[in-house]
């Protein structure tokens, strides 16, 4: 089965840290052109939080996380990850991971029509 699993999440108090895995299964990453992250927290729309691209190497992070979360990428795991510091209240969210739309160093766009989005991994902070 080809999907992506997203893995990581937990309980984070203020100013703590937490690392956010995407691992490819039934595929491999190098089949694809970068991968997103994406969150949705309560009662709000999903938001793209940052992406990695494959292909020309760009990497974005949406500003609420500038400088706090760092994306990247393990080929032999054939995983990406989310590092997430100096987390905050309102990064409260399920994170997700998919395949973008696109993926440029000012913005990711979520793919069209997926459906399926999976479980995705809670990231609660809280004190």
């Amino acid at each position: 089965q080809v999907r992506l699993v997203e893995s990581g999440g937990g309980l984070a108090q203020p100013g703590g840290s937490l690392r956010l895995s995407c691992t490819a299964s039934g595929f491999t990453l190098d089949d694809s052109d970068g991968i997103g992250w994406f969150r949705q927290a309560p009662g709000k729309e999903r938001e793209g939080v940052s992406c990695i691209n494959f292909v020309d190497g760009s990497i974005f992070y949406t500003n609420s996380v500038k400088g706090r979360f760092t994306v990247s990428r393990d080929k032999p795991r054939n995983t990406v990850y989310l590092q997430m510091n100096s987390l905050r209240l309102e990064d409260t969210a399920i994170y997700y991971c998919a395949t973008p739309l696109w993926c440029t160093t000012t913005d990711v766009k979520e793919p069209y029509g997926l459906n399926d989005w999976g479980n995705g991994t809670l990231v609660t902070v809280s004190s």
